[in-house]
């Protein structure tokens, strides 16, 4: 059985890749969703999103797609949900939001047969505003090209950069995002 710190140090050197745009990956997150939909009780999903990059039209991305899931109480998540997704082969952790103080929710890593990382399923309460976040800023790069590719440059960037550092090239465009988003609810 792997521990905790085998499983971090196994997913956090997994290399960072930015690729071109792939027209099939709605239709994977399509399927993603159906297969989440069998983990979760009747009635306790809220919404499933695409969000990320993947969920941008014509966005270089990492090839992972992001699945934003609304639910009312983790609790079930944790008694439930997370027990029979890692039976089914998901990365289950508990994480932070930001930092090692946030606010924590369930995140799964999804992989594909050979084991390859295909999936982040973040899930979140229906009422997080920091987690719905990310709906905004998908929004917002879908209704604006320029930031759009302002942000696949800055990806591409920080993806060369740090190829063997998943946490520093996530850090490393927070503040992008962030700005993104305060400029979308100030035009909202």
């Amino acid at each position: 059985m792997e521990s905790f710190e085998e499983k971090m140090a196994r997913v956090l050197g997994e290399r960072v890749e930015v690729v071109d745009y792939d027209p099939a990956w709605p239709a994977l997150f399509e399927a993603e969703a159906a297969r989440l939909a069998a983990f979760f009780p009747p009635g306790s999903l809220q919404s499933v999103e695409h969000v990320g990059s993947t969920a941008v039209p014509g966005l270089a991305a990492k090839p992972i797609i992001d699945i934003l899931v609304g639910v009312d109480d983790f609790d079930l998540i944790l008694d439930q949900v997370a027990p029979a997704m890692e039976q089914a082969g998901y990365d289950y952790f508990f994480r932070p939001d930001f930092g090692d103080d946030g606010p924590r929710y369930p995140w799964f890593i999804g992989r594909d047969s050979s084991g390859v990382r295909v999936s982040h399923i973040h899930v979140a309460l229906i009422d997080d505003l920091s987690q719905w976040n990310r709906v905004v800023f998908r929004d917002y790069l879908r209704d604006h090209e320029d930031a759009a590719l302002e942000y696949a440059a800055l990806k591409r960037d920080l993806a060369a950069r740090f190829a063997d550092d998943r946490e520093a090239y996530t850090l490393a465009k927070t503040t992008f995002i962030g700005q993104a988003v305060a400029r979308a609810r100030a035009n909202a």
